[in-house]
């Protein structure tokens, strides 16, 4: 058996938790590879919506196994909240979940760490979500970090991360509050008790040994693959491996047990927080994408900032990631646009091109678009392909010969019951 991949081809938030959760159904196994709790999927059925931030996105779906893998990093105190919030709505989540003892963890000082460095940037600020994320992941590649499975055993291994940490935050002039810090470290210590209660594993052993036994597994995969460390727009990126190969490597799973991988992205293109954005809209059209799309963080409640789709940037996603199925999230958004615009190439110092340049933050990038009619028909109660009005067919023919990859799946509307499968 292969593992199948499901990620995100843009700069995040294209709706990777409600395609897990329809797609999990099909599968024994998911499993989040890397990323932390910036993360923000949310699924919608029932009348209610969820934010997962940590915890995969397979748990609503009974019989299967949900692991958190070594690529994660790990709040508890924000894992004990979120974990507790999903028991009280009916999840039984001790008996479906399963912690990776070499995922790494936040420190409350990881935090003051990240706050302490934004300030440190000024205006040439990344624009993080503040939750420790970068500084864990750089303890990590220095070997500093503390990982899930030190907490089986009392090594003083915390004490030492934390005091390292407190005489960098007085280096940066930034010293902690002892008072703050203690009160921190007591939320944290009461979190890591709550953690402990759920099974530890070895991650690698236990996906490769359920890919012996024929078992079906699903890699859900956070952010996008315009934040990847490597291949993202550095810096404005993340601090993990957000493409196909970070599954590998936050997983323990071989580059050969790959199987299909499905790549999510928005019939238009969003961003939060700083960074290049080519083809984004600063006029009354991003506006309306914005409110339609109810384009505000997850996690963070920020305005994300809105534009028409960048092809540019989708076909190397798609080139980076060795994308199978496509799936196209949020058509509905576009329904009322009398013409609509995508972007094919860049214009650089005159000259076009196909290709996503090496620092695309300080590239003059000019947008070339290709006009469509757009189909002006709701779309939220279509029920089958065969419902499609005739221009929307158009538009996903358009973007299927421009991209190379057909799209598999296509979402009209938040719930899981507004998906259409090709």
């Amino acid at each position: 058996m292969k593992v199948d991949v499901l990620l995100g081809l843009q700069w995040g938030d294209e709706g990777k938790g409600k395609v897990v959760d329809v797609l999990t159904p099909r599968y024994d196994v998911v499993a989040r590879f890397q990323g932390g709790p910036n993360a923000g999927h949310t699924l919608e059925f029932g009348g209610h919506k969820y934010v997962l931030r940590s915890i995969p996105s397979g748990v609503f779906q009974p019989g299967g196994v949900n692991i958190i893998g070594s690529g994660v990093v790990l709040d508890p105190v924000l894992f004990a909240q979120e974990a507790r919030e999903l028991e009280k709505s009916g999840v039984d989540l001790r008996k479906i979940l399963r912690i990776s003892r070499k995922a790494n963890l936040i420190l409350p000082t990881h935090r003051m760490l990240d706050a302490a460095g934004e300030k440190a940037k000024g205006e040439g600020k990344i624009g993080t979500t503040g939750k420790g994320i970068g500084p864990t992941y750089t303890d990590k590649i220095s070997r500093n970090g503390l990982r899930v499975g030190d907490l089986e055993n009392n090594t003083g291994k915390y004490a030492a991360a934390r005091d390292r940490h407190l005489q960098m935050l007085a280096s940066m002039g930034c010293p902690a509050d002892p008072a703050t810090l203690a009160d921190l470290e007591k939320a944290w210590m009461e979190a890591v008790e709550y953690l402990l209660t759920y099974e530890l594993i070895d991650s690698e052993y236990e996906i490769n040994e359920a890919l012996e036994a024929g078992k079906k597994v699903l890699c859900e995969g956070a952010q996008g693959t315009m934040l990847d460390i490597d291949f993202g727009s550095y810096p404005f990126v993340t601090s993990s491996n957000t493409i196909s190969a970070g599954a590998c490597t936050g997983l323990g799973v071989a580059p050969g047990r790959i199987g299909d991988v499905y790549g999510i992205f928005k019939a238009y293109c969003t961003r939060v927080g700083s960074g290049p954005f080519p083809t984004e809209l600063f006029d009354e059209t991003g506006r309306k994408i914005r409110d339609l799309g109810h384009e505000y963080g997850a996690v963070t409640g920020r305005e994300r900032r809105c534009g028409w789709i960048d092809l540019v940037a989708l076909r190397y996603a798609i080139m980076l990631n060795g994308v199978t199925k496509l799936i196209m999230m949020k058509s509905d958004v576009l329904d009322d646009f009398p013409v609509i615009k995508a972007c094919v190439a860049y214009k650089i110092n005159g000259k076009e091109t196909r290709r996503v340049p090496f620092d695309i933050d300080a590239a003059d990038i000019e947008p070339v678009y290709v006009e469509l009619p757009g189909w002006q028909t709701p779309m939220t109660a279509v029920k089958s392909e065969a419902e499609f009005p005739a221009r929307f067919s158009e538009y996903v023919a358009f973007l299927e010969k421009e991209l190379g990859v057909p799209i598999a799946i296509v979402s009209v509307g938040p719930d899981r019951t507004q998906t259409i499968e090709r």
